[in-house]
């Protein structure tokens, strides 16, 4: 009884090891690893904390604009002695004795609310913390559109590799079939034995260039899992309908002009330059007389004698008006400071501006060159197929040797390689030229998920069982 419970336990497993084989494996595509990647990404996370530490900026400077009421109390249990006094009425019969000791206590509380009235430092230190949110915005906004860049450049990387390592595979799998051919060839006495050396040699390279890309293989899944925080068993291919087009407009100095217009990292600049001039303003003001209202009632309490009875309450209605005069140079230092903090937001500005028109311009440039590249190498592709027959032809009627024929089946292999490599580039900087501009959004990366095919999926071999 219990061989057979074990027996079907076996048979069981099996028939779920071959279920879990047959279900069918559903690659991810580029879209799937963006939205992990917004829930889990720290460089992201922290960009956002960021954001929401600096809006507060607003609500605190704006604060001081506001009424302040503040209530406070105290309640004090007083002992009172009177040891050089006496009791002067004659008529008592008490007269001569020293006065007793009195204990009592006293209760006052005040409420007190306070306007300001003229205070141009708080102005301005307000107007500094819009300036200071606008900026936040603008900060957060490239955060985001850099989070595209970096989950677009993973998953890229990770295709960029399979296609290293297929083009490596193929031609390991080309020369090894050639030093067979050789050797057979050495065998009979058709050949010398420098072209089996020759082989032997390419086919050891090609194994090296082979053993490397498949280790790079494996790192670029490990990145685009610490950056997503998913391990991905497969990833969907590029396809090959994906339009290699020039940017539109095609005109440099017009993306160059929507970039210092709309680059979030000048727009983010703009703002800091703005919040430091009004900052400024406000340190100078610090000068400048402060005139408030306040509103105070208190009540006061005692168990003692007083003059004015046991309880006194009290309503106050006052200007006040402070004007400061010397604070030991702190005003004045603190007006410098912001003075120079204006002229750094200003060379933050000019340098933001410089790096925007020239990466404007540059990646404009490479997405033209990409797309004549793409065409180019798709053109080399087929010229090193018909270069490689050629040779392997001369080589069956003696005109070229082993070496030739190693050469044009690397030629080959490599083109293949550069034509899959260049089409990423062109990807890649399209989407930087956008982000340039600060046009890059969420729509160009589903726009190029659509031209991720799942046919043919890239799988992540450390996964596989």
């Amino acid at each position: 009884m219990k061989s057979y419970f074990s027996v079907k336990a076996i048979f069981f497993c099996f028939l779920s090891y071959i279920f879990s084989c047959t279900l069918p494996t559903f690659a991810t595509n580029i879209s799937d690893v963006y939205e992990a990647a917004k829930h889990s990404d720290p460089v992201l996370k922290g960009a956002e904390a960021n954001y929401f530490a600096r809006k507060e900026a607003m609500p605190q400077a704006r604060s001081a604009l506001l009424p302040s009421v503040s209530i406070s109390g105290q309640k004090s249990d007083i002992k009172r002695k009177f040891p050089n006094a006496t009791i002067s009425d004659p008529t008592s019969p008490f007269f001569g004795q020293a006065l007793p000791s009195q204990n009592f206590d006293d209760t006052v509380w005040q409420a007190e609310a306070t306007q300001s009235l003229f205070d141009l430092e708080s102005w301005f230190t307000y107007r500094s913390a819009k300036a200071t949110v606008k900026q936040a915005d603008a900060d957060y906004s490239a955060a985001e559109q850099n989070l595209i860049i970096r989950v677009v450049e993973a998953y890229l990387d990770v295709l960029r590799a399979q296609d290293r390592l297929d083009s490596n595979l193929a031609e390991e799998a080309a020369v090894k079939r050639q030093l067979e051919q050789v050797q057979q060839r050495f065998d009979v006495g058709l050949v010398a034995i420098t072209d089996v050396l020759e082989s032997t040699a390419a086919y050891d390279n090609a194994s090296v260039r082979r053993i490397q890309s498949d280790g790079d293989h494996d790192i670029f899944f490990e990145t685009l899992r610490t950056l997503s925080g998913v391990a991905y068993h497969s990833l969907d291919r590029l396809s090959e309908a994906l339009p290699i087009v020039n940017p539109a407009p095609q005109d440099e100095e017009a993306w160059t002009t929507m970039a210092l217009d709309t680059n979030l990292s000048i727009l983010a600049a703009k703002q800091q330059l703005k919040s430091s001039k009004q900052l400024l303003k406000a340190r100078r003001s610090g000068h400048l007389p402060i005139v408030q209202g306040i509103v105070s009632h208190s009540e006061f309490e005692t168990g003692g004698s007083s003059f004015l009875g046991s309880r006194t309450d009290t309503t106050t209605y006052a200007i006040r008006a402070k004007l400061p005069i010397f604070q030991g140079g702190f005003t004045h230092s603190r007006s410098k400071e912001a003075k120079f903090r204006v002229e750094a937001a200003r060379q933050q500005l000019m340098e933001n501006t410089v790096n925007v028109t020239r990466d404007t311009r540059n990646f404009f440039r490479a997405v033209s060159t990409d797309v004549l590249r793409v065409k180019a190498r798709l053109r080399a592709i087929k010229s090193s197929e018909s270069a490689l027959e050629a040779t392997e032809t001369g080589y069956e009627v003696g005109t070229r040797n082993i070496v030739d024929v190693l050469q044009a089946q690397q030629r080959l292999y490599l083109s293949q390689f550069d034509y899959a490599d260049s089409r990423y580039n062109y990807v890649l900087d399209l989407l930087r030229l956008k982000q340039a501009t600060g046009a890059l959004e969420k729509a160009d990366l589903l726009k190029l998920n659509d031209f991720i095919t799942p046919e043919n999926p890239i799988r992540n071999k450390t996964l596989i069982p």
